[in-house]
């Protein structure tokens, strides 16, 4: 059984890191040249503060599966807005590193609704998955109001153009 403990809390890791991988070059570039708030965290925050967090949610995402007895049709939405959220999360830095900052914005708004989807369905499966999931909603409310005031300061990278 811990091979699946493993790989469930390992699973969100992997499309961090490829996000990272692909876009490890234009998201420094840009975020140098962002106009960003004083509240904003250092950049070298980010990699630790994804690590404890992906570690967080996909080992809650194995407590859900543990405790529904796998994937089958009561894992369906609990487990389905997890991978959508999940998805979304993934896709963040593309929309980031590709100068969009719109859809960056679009993307981490509908990744706000999942993820506490997400936790309000998985609430009545474990209480302490959904709490696994506390510091997740934090760090997004915190990206969320970052992204917002990035997007509003910085109108020449809105559209995806690049100087």
């Amino acid at each position: 059984m811990w091979a699946y403990t493993v790989g469930f809390t390992v699973l969100p890791h992997v499309g961090g890191f490829l996000g990272w991988l692909m876009t490890r070059k234009e998201i420094p570039v840009l975020y140098e040249k962002l106009k960003k708030p004083s509240w904003c965290p250092p950049q070298k925050i980010f990699p630790v503060a994804w690590t404890v967090l992906y570690t967080g949610m996909g080992y809650a995402s194995y407590l859900i599966w543990n405790d529904l007895g796998g994937c089958n049709s009561k894992a369906v939405v609990p487990l389905g807005l997890y991978g959508a959220q999940l998805a979304l999360n993934w896709a963040w830095p593309h929309f980031f590193g590709a100068r969009n900052l719109k859809m960056a914005l679009v993307d981490i708004l509908c990744l706000d609704a999942l993820a506490i989807g997400t936790m309000c369905s998985w609430y009545r499966i474990n209480k302490v998955a959904a709490l696994l999931l506390v510091p997740y909603l934090g760090w997004l409310a915190m990206a969320t109001c970052l992204s917002i005031r990035i997007w509003k300061d910085n109108p020449e990278q809105k559209s995806g153009k690049s100087e």
